[in-house]
């Protein structure tokens, strides 16, 4: 009975919304919001009308199998059918081995000049490190450096160990 009254009164309700461009969400496995139908379908299939403003909805286009984009030159895949020549190849690992043997240089340097002045925990203070805890606080820092450079020390040996002789 209830139904019964209902019914009318939700036809009326959106026919009045109607003319203000309704949209209803209807139920279903596929959630539906349509503009499209009249208040009397929207009723006979259970929808809701949507206060406010309409709801935009884009479509994308679907992406078609074998059109896949590209890999770019920059992102370092390749295809299976580009290959580099042998001699090609031993430049490119003489080089890296080359710029590994700097950087190892460097950080054997870095870690020899950090290890002088930590100096086995006993370095000197500085003028400005009157407040005893600074002194502390600046060999705590040369710990960690000294434990970061050996550290990359030993990956750039590791990585030269790697190329191929």
């Amino acid at each position: 009975m209830l139904n019964r009254l209902l019914a009318p009164l939700l036809v009326l309700a959106s026919l009045g919304a109607q003319a203000q461009g309704t949209v209803y969400r209807c139920p279903g496995p596929p959630v539906l919001y349509t503009d499209a139908l009249s208040a009397k379908e929207a009723a006979e299939k259970g929808c809701r009308t949507i206060e406010g403003t309409p709801i935009t909805v884009l479509q994308t286009a679907k992406p078609r199998p074998g059109n896949a984009p590209a890999a770019s030159s920059d992102s370092g895949a390749r295809s299976g059918d580009t290959r580099v020549d042998a001699g090609q190849q031993r430049v490119r690992d003489d080089e890296r081995r080359r710029v590994l043997q700097t950087e190892l240089r460097q950080a054997e340097e870095r870690l020899a000049n950090a290890q002088k002045e930590f100096n086995n925990g006993q370095g000197e203070r500085r003028g400005d490190e009157r407040n005893y805890q600074k002194y502390l606080d600046r060999m705590a820092e040369l710990k960690e450096n000294i434990a970061r450079y050996e550290a990359d020390v030993q990956a750039l040996k590791r990585e030269i160990a790697k190329l191929p002789s």
